[in-house]
């Protein structure tokens, strides 16, 4: 399973296999604030925070935090629905994406995916563009209904790997009125074409035929394996710095949950199996005339997806480079997520 292996960590479906005892503190790293609840941020004191769940159209119970600004009265808002990174839970990053907007002024949704966090689905730690992209339309039916927002202005934002299925459900899905993302993967594309489309057809077949004969060995088995292929428990040194970048938000105080595949879990083996033959954006120009903010950090290494997805948009599209930020930068650090900017945007778009 060599090439399946390298291809998992191209498309960073790596992490521990149960490693709570290993979570270390990286001295160089300001860790957020984490209340009791294992929250990697701070709740602003201008916002109510409610555990909700919803339904998607597959029948898996989606696990929410719905955050909503304190002391609206009567008053009917505008709706944000967010999820990512690929693989974290919401007490992580889309929650704090959350509650920063639900600071602004948004009723705001972070929610685990189908199949993680605190979401139904079994079995566990699986992915399908299919059912990801369902989610985000299935946190916009929750968001309708809601007697206090305004069902006309449903935005959503997606974070890594779910800015593609975002793009994605705002192409099918006409009630989303404007989306964002944020440190985009095209998760189809890094996982059947590898890092910079470095992937040849003979590595694509190998790699397909493998995952084939997991298959068998799943179904005699009775049990679907994990990845072998996951973040060191500790740093070496030699790693690629994307590595380094992953493992300082998901292996230390800064970012680690429980809860969260890459802090302390593992992805199926045969995860990419739905992913390799699913170009999520084919139709992103269908997404015009609503627009779309695409925003990625200058030093990312994913920044080529965010750049080649805004080539192939239509109008009214706006990329941001965001100076001297890496991609988990984007993650949480309040001095580089350009949430004025978020604000804005939604402001103007949501209307």
């Amino acid at each position: 399973m060599k090439i399946v292996a390298t291809l998992l960590l191209l498309s960073f479906l790596f992490s521990g296999r149960a490693y709570t005892k290993h979570v270390q503190s990286n001295p160089n790293l300001k860790p957020m604030n984490t209340s009791s609840d294992h929250y990697t941020f701070q709740l602003s004191d201008k916002v109510i925070r409610k555990k909700v769940n919803f339904k998607n159209r597959y029948g898996i119970i989606l696990s929410g935090d719905l955050y909503i600004p304190k002391n609206i009265d009567n008053k009917v808002l505008s709706a944000l629905a967010i999820s990512g990174p690929f693989g974290a839970v919401k007490e992580q990053s889309s929650g704090l994406y959350a509650s920063q907007m639900a600071e602004r002024g948004f009723i705001a949704l972070a929610f685990d995916p189908s199949y993680t966090g605190e979401s139904s689905g079994i079995p566990r730690n699986v992915a399908s563009p299919d059912i990801n992209t369902e989610d985000f339309s299935a946190a916009v039916d929750f968001l309708g209904l809601q007697k206090n927002i305004d069902r006309s202005k449903i935005g959503i934002i997606g974070i890594c790997g779910f800015a593609g299925f975002a793009l994605n459900a705002t192409a099918v899905d006409k009630r989303i009125k404007a989306v964002a993302t944020t440190s985009m993967y095209d998760m189809t594309r890094v996982m059947s074409k590898g890092y910079n489309d470095v992937v040849t057809t003979e590595q694509r077949t190998q790699t397909l035929e493998q995952l084939s004969q997991q298959r068998w060995k799943d179904a005699e088995s009775g049990s679907y394996a994990p990845s072998t292929n996951n973040l060191p428990q500790k740093l070496t040194g030699s790693e690629p710095q994307f590595v380094k970048e992953y493992f300082d938000y998901y292996k230390t105080a800064r970012g680690f949950h429980p809860r969260s595949i890459n802090s302390n879990s593992s992805w199926t083996a045969t995860t990419p199996l739905s992913f390799m033959n699913m170009p999520i954006l084919f139709y992103i120009k269908e997404i015009a005339p609503r627009p779309m903010l695409i925003i990625a950090g200058e030093n990312a290494h994913s920044r080529y997806f965010s750049e080649d997805a805004y080539k192939a948009a239509a109008e009214p599209r706006e990329l941001m480079i965001i100076p001297d930020a890496v991609h988990v930068d984007l993650y949480d650090q309040l001095d580089k997520i350009p949430f004025d900017k978020l604000t804005a945007f939604f402001k103007a778009n949501l209307k």
